[in-house]
């Protein structure tokens, strides 16, 4: 059941808006270890709280990233990933340059799921309800 706490408020909006991102390391290389896993974490930390956005969870694997993420409802998912992966390549190549040897540090494709605290059926229900006709 969703409270009022749930929602978040911006320009006269009321929202609750959150994606599911994961993506890759070009060829899937095993390079998200040790420190370059930590920084990666810290880059995106920062970058969160520039732009104002919940990091909900995130899971940072040798070889791809899970990151769950609350944003607001300006907040495209295509803009939202390319601030994530864009500042963390930029940062990390510059970082360690082991990481040069790569064309580019993250491929071009990613994966996003909305989400919210309900499922899509329960709201299929809600709006399906007699009641709100």
């Amino acid at each position: 059941m969703l409270l009022q706490k749930d929602y978040q408020t911006h320009n006269h909006v009321k929202f609750l808006v959150n994606y599911h991102f994961v993506w890759i390391p070009l060829r899937r290389k095993k390079v998200l270890i040790g420190e370059i896993a930590t920084r990666l974490r810290q880059i995106f930390l920062d970058l969160a709280i520039e732009k104002g956005w919940d990091i909900l969870a995130l899971e940072v694997a040798s070889d791809h990233v899970h990151l769950f993420v609350s944003v607001k409802p300006v907040d495209t998912p295509h803009l939202v990933v390319k601030a994530f992966k864009g500042r963390s390549s930029y940062y990390l190549r510059k970082e360690f340059p082991q990481l040069k040897k790569l064309p580019s540090l993250w491929t071009n494709s990613y994966f996003v799921s909305t989400a919210g605290n309900v499922s899509s059926e329960v709201v299929k229900r809600y709006i399906e309800d007699p009641h709100h006709r």
